[in-house]
């Protein structure tokens, strides 16, 4: 039977108590800031690197936006704790996603 709307409408009423998610985020605040601040000047760097490969191998510019998610993507990866076999796994499944889709031709 399906949940009454009006006991669904309560039932997210209650759990967004804003002053309660207020406090929290005034707790947990700096250190989101500390790791947005890193990972950003982590992600910055490799789209930089990624669009000096692209140059460097003379890739078309309406290409890029392309390569860009390939590399996000990528160092997506890097920032999970995985390695080893199941890291090229999920490697290997991005590659053969992005291959697939015939939007990014691999430079070579």
């Amino acid at each position: 039977m399906p949940t009454d709307p009006v006991r669904r409408v309560e039932n997210w009423d209650s759990k967004y108590n804003v002053e309660q998610i207020a406090a929290t985020l005034t707790v947990k605040r700096p250190k989101m800031l500390q790791h947005a601040t890193e990972a950003f000047v982590s992600l910055a760097a490799m789209e930089s690197q990624v669009k000096q490969m692209c140059d460097a191998a003379g890739a078309s510019v309406i290409e890029l936006p392309f390569y860009l998610c390939f590399g996000r993507e990528m160092w997506h990866l890097t920032q999970r704790e995985i390695s080893g076999d199941a890291a090229a796994k999920e490697t290997a499944v991005l590659i053969a996603k992005w291959v697939w889709s015939d939007r990014v031709c691999f430079i070579s």
